[in-house]
């Protein structure tokens, strides 16, 4: 049997409430439009590269997104050292060059569960908790990080929309 992307039952988005959970709302809404551009195709269709020579793919931007998460909401935000999952020092694009269709499946699973603990690791946090950014210096709040991933996740569900109507001639959602 093939396994194919699960549907996906979406969090309701919340219309009104602080700004903590209001933040939460819309990054939850984005993670699950990803998932929803992908339910129902099979790790070869989430596989499917857009047009040459992009690596992109539904797949490599499920692994995308697990890498981001992890390092912005766990390593950045909570301080954890988290290495990378699929980006190495040979090859930083590893989460979209090196998808494996085979291999859907559990990186659908390693995506849900990094959102739990992401989730859970700046639960505690204020929106005002600051870190300092490796690159720039800039000094970054939580606050930031949310919105950041916000937009993070709308610009790749851009791409997850074109991605999915060239496998199927699926639109909307």
């Amino acid at each position: 049997m093939t396994w194919t992307a699960p549907e996906i039952e979406r969090t309701r988005q919340h219309l009104s409430g602080d700004e903590r959970a209001m933040l939460q709302s819309f990054l939850d809404h984005q993670r699950d439009l990803l998932l929803l551009k992908c339910q129902g195709l099979t790790g070869e269709q989430l596989a499917t590269r857009s047009t040459d020579p992009s690596s992109m793919s539904l797949l490599g931007l499920v692994r995308h997104l697990t890498e981001v998460e992890r390092g912005w909401f766990r390593g950045k935000a909570a301080g954890e050292q988290v290495p990378y999952v699929y980006c190495t020092e040979t090859n930083r694009d590893g989460d979209f060059d090196d998808t494996v269709p085979a291999d859907a499946e559990p990186d659908f699973t390693r995506f849900r569960e990094e959102i739990t603990l992401c989730d859970k690791a700046v639960a505690a946090l204020p929106l005002d908790h600051t870190v300092t950014h490796p690159r720039t210096g800039l000094d970054l709040s939580l606050r930031w990080i949310y919105l950041h991933m916000i937009e993070e996740y709308a610009r790749h569900n851009g791409h997850a929309d074109l991605l999915r109507e060239r496998i199927d001639g699926a639109t909307g959602y």
